[in-house]
């Protein structure tokens, strides 16, 4: 889509806003809304009422509410980059900032141009990021007169839109894409590649019928190590030393980080050499909102150990360990770690891991499938990257148009006009 400029410019004098219509004005951002503090919500939570919003949206409702109008919410600490627009009564949250639209302006208008503010720049914060009334008060803003405002908000609504569903149209080929990634994983792994093989029952409903020349076993006796890391070693992270794998270097498609990993200061003793990866290991996160999840150390690329919130599997010889380590992350695998921590329960114990039952196919038949796999995830990986990089294009291309229109770098009066009519 290509859209005209405007005639005639003039240099705002801001930097970040460049040259402007000659007919626009610079003013600060607190010219277009009052900016309010949000407040603590929790002595008037209930089940149902006014809706409270916080950073990422709505989330609890209150008995009472902070305005009721058009507004745009601004976060105070925490999420400070994600402006919201909203209309209605709402309570917002102590860590966010709301705004009343002041007599004049669209609040569309006013919420597209928040949405330009270059928070990184403004923010007090590193560790927790946060934003003073101050600061976004006095950000200086490109202001055209009111009826414009109207024609670049419905323009921006409009084009916005219509991106937000291919955004969402590739985020769904994403999320089948996943699934049709673990369906050909837990597949292979319990029924073969041989679709005429015979097959019995492997008594346990879960699995269902399996091919009949395979083996149903507990993980305890395809390895001769399942132990975890040791505690403690919190205290011993350092900027030097060996790596120290924790359960966020986990990926989700069975390998591990090492390069982002943080260092620790290990000893030489009996612990430490018990927790030390080893090629072919495999690692199972046992604690925390990662339980469940498995890599594989296909290549260690130095000294490494894992840390107690982690269970290190050391496979038999005869057993491949991608091959297990896919079959822990198949469905029936995480079927089975999931009902582990059924009821109260957190987490899972060594034992656990120790009892989850396999499927195994002779050694050959594990390096076929291991072939198989290697093949289709790779297809599924590349159409996942491409479908990642459309997003991040077509984010690119949403934060361009919105900052071309509310800084005037287009003129979509007319475009606008055609929209309208066309409607």
């Amino acid at each position: 889509m290509s859209l005209p400029q405007y005639t005639r410019y003039k240099d705002s004098g801001v930097q970040w806003l460049g040259n402007l219509p000659t007919h626009w004005k610079v003013w600060p951002f607190k010219q277009l809304v009052d900016i309010q503090n949000g407040a603590d919500h929790k002595s008037i939570e209930q089940s149902e009422g006014f809706p409270v919003i916080g950073s990422g949206g709505p989330f609890s409702f209150a008995s009472d509410y902070l305005y009721d109008g058009e507004a745009v919410l601004l976060g105070r600490k925490g999420t400070i980059d994600k402006p919201l627009y909203v209309t209605g009564k709402f309570w917002t949250v102590d860590t966010m900032y709301w705004s009343k639209i002041r007599p004049g302006i669209c609040g569309k208008f006013a919420y597209y141009t928040a949405l330009t503010i270059p928070f990184d720049y403004y923010s007090t914060n590193t560790a927790l990021p946060s934003m003073t009334k101050s600061a976004l008060n006095a950000h200086l803003i490109a202001y055209p007169p009111s009826e414009e405002q109207a024609a670049i908000a419905a323009f921006l609504d409009h084009e916005t839109d219509q991106i937000d569903v291919l955004i969402a149209e590739q985020e769904k080929l994403l999320s089948l894409l996943a699934e049709k990634r673990q369906a050909t994983i837990s597949h292979a792994v319990t029924r073969g590649l041989n679709p005429d093989v015979p097959m019995k029952s492997s008594e346990v409903e879960w699995l269902g019928d399996v091919p009949a020349h395979w083996e149903i076993r507990r993980l305890k006796s395809l390895s001769h190590l399942v132990t975890s890391g040791p505690r403690g070693w919190s205290e011993r992270i350092s900027e030097t030393g060996s790596i120290f794998v924790q359960s966020g270097d986990l990926n989700d498609s069975l390998g591990i980080e090492f390069t982002s990993a943080k260092r620790v200061l290990a000893e030489d003793d009996a612990e430490s050499a018990r927790a030390k990866l080893l090629d072919g290991d495999i690692v199972v996160c046992i604690t925390g909102a990662k339980t469940g999840n498995v890599a594989v150390c296909s290549s260690v690329p130095e000294d490494s150990y894992i840390n107690q919130h982690l269970c290190l599997v050391r496979p038999l010889r005869n057993i491949l360990p991608l091959f297990l380590g896919a079959a822990l992350k198949s469905t029936v695998g995480q079927t089975q770690l999931l009902l582990f921590q059924y009821g109260l329960k957190q987490g899972l114990s060594l034992d656990n891991v120790k009892e989850v039952l396999v499927a195994l196919p002779p050694l050959l038949e594990q390096e076929a499938i291991l072939s198989f796999l290697s093949v289709e995830t790779k297809k599924l990986r590349l159409l996942s990257e491409a479908a990642e990089q459309a997003i991040i294009l077509l984010k690119e291309r949403r934060s361009a148009l919105i900052s071309a229109a509310v800084t005037g770098k287009i003129d979509v009066r007319e475009h606008h006009a055609v929209q309208a009519v066309a409607a």
